[in-house]
């Protein structure tokens, strides 16, 4: 049949509904999907945008069509979905979701039996295929789909990870951003003696209040006001399926996602040194050279859990971390949680009795450009570009074209799904930074 190939990224399957994606592909989306694992039991689990009970009737009815079971977990944080199908070993798992992206935006995010990720060349493309040649098939004896409540087992599964008798009645301002940390959240909180200022802890697909998307600073500006009213210690800004996390300092200023990958671990390791720890090539070097300095061992991975997932299976890291907000522990079956690395932060924050921002002051000594978006024609021509101009520094290419001096570095990548450059830039002084953003943006945009 004809279909939008693109909804098939690199990470996941996401598209407009129901321009691009419908509850026919997403049936044959499951009926393929029930091929290729081969499984007894798929937990589906779903988040709060107006589509995704559609796709969960059309993705289910796929599987069971081909006699394999589905376990029905409601509505769920991503995390909680991968919990699920390690802790009761369901031999794989899908979580209706688009993630940050706006409402009118779903997809899915698939595992198989212990969490591992499924990807754009571990199964997509057989998933894609199947459904370009208009195969499906179905079984004399259907499956059955049975519902399962998580949320009290995952709750207690996040606090695990911590002594709850050590953490202090922080004053927090939580934004939920009508995703699914409003759900995943109040269970938690109940168990510790924070203070929390809830925002938009209501689940609202038309994301009524604000995109769910804290990587863009505009997004933080109701919590930064709440903050500044009610004069918290921290606050803290959730993604849609709840599965990324961001901390503010108590002055309203965001730490990027490489800080919260030194916070927990730091935290991590002086508890268990020794321990290997990944982060991947945007992560600043504070995060590195922290890691060392605790008596750990870091190692330098590319962007995205598909990567990361394996390798820390591979080296047995205690912990992952991404610039994106990504948090994958080894006790989580490798998988990610923003919940339990918001935890790990307040269990650091408790022992060392002091502020986020005074704590971030001895880590981080560097400045950093953030991302950096170009539209290009040419993305080799002008990496290659790029390349040849700093051709006297230490290059690499792990993950597009990353190129490191003594007091500077940066990195350049195309996007999986845009005819885009993304350029990060980290340096020692604002100086500095400034000429190299200018100097790398003419060369990129000329």
């Amino acid at each position: 049949m004809d279909f939008d190939r693109s909804i098939f990224k690199a990470y996941d399957i996401r598209g407009i509904v129901p321009d691009q994606l419908t509850s026919d592909i997403a049936y044959r989306i499951g009926n393929s999907l029930a091929g290729y694992l081969k499984p007894k039991s798929i937990a589906v689990g779903r988040d709060m945008r107006i589509s995704s009970d559609q796709l969960f009737d059309g993705l289910t009815t796929g599987i069971i069509d081909r006699g394999v079971d589905v376990v029905d977990l409601g509505m769920i944080s991503t995390d909680a979905l991968y919990f699920a199908v390690g802790r009761f070993e369901y031999d794989g798992g899908v979580m209706i979701t688009a993630s940050h992206n706006p409402s009118q935006y779903n997809g899915f995010k698939i595992c198989r039996e212990q969490a591992a990720p499924l990807s754009g060349s571990e199964g997509f493309d057989v998933i894609a295929d199947d459904i370009a040649n208009d195969r499906i098939e179905k079984s004399p004896s259907r499956g059955s789909i049975a519902r399962k409540d998580i949320s009290h087992d995952f709750g207690e599964h996040a606090l695990s990870f911590i002594d709850t008798t050590i953490i202090k009645p922080f004053s927090i301002a939580i934004d939920a951003g009508n995703g699914m940390a409003g759900l995943t959240l109040p269970p938690v909180f109940e168990k510790l003696p924070c203070r929390v200022t809830p925002l938009y802890y209501e689940p609202d697909g038309t994301f009524p209040n604000h995109p769910a998307n804290p990587i863009e600073p505009k997004n933080l500006a109701d919590l930064q006001k709440v903050m500044a009213e009610k004069e918290v210690d921290l606050g803290v800004a959730f993604d849609g399926d709840a599965d990324r996390m961001f901390l503010l300092q108590k002055d309203g200023v965001p730490l990027g996602g490489d800080m919260v990958v030194a916070l927990v671990a730091d935290n991590i390791l002086s508890q268990s040194p020794g321990e290997t720890i990944l982060y991947n090539l945007i992560c600043s070097r504070a995060v590195p050279e922290l890691i060392r300095r605790k008596g750990g061992t870091p190692i330098r991975t590319r962007v995205g859990h598909a990567i990361i997932k394996p390798l820390m299976k591979k080296y047995n890291a205690v912990f992952g971390g991404e610039h994106s907000g990504h948090f994958y522990f080894r006790d989580n079956w490798f998988a990610d949680s923003g919940l339990i690395a918001l935890l790990v932060c307040l269990e650091l924050l408790s022992e060392s009795e002091r502020d986020l921002h005074e704590i971030i002051g001895d880590v981080d000594p560097y400045v950093r450009s953030g991302e950096i978006n170009s539209r290009v024609e040419n993305i080799d021509r002008k990496i290659e570009d790029v390349s040849d101009a700093f051709s006297d520094g230490e290059t690499d290419r792990l993950d597009g074209l990353t190129i490191q001096y003594g007091d500077w570095w940066f990195n350049l990548r195309p996007s999986n799904t845009e005819p885009l450059l993304r350029l990060n830039i980290e340096a020692n002084d604002k100086e500095l930074l400034d000429e190299k953003i200018n100097r790398l943006l003419e060369i990129i945009r000329s």
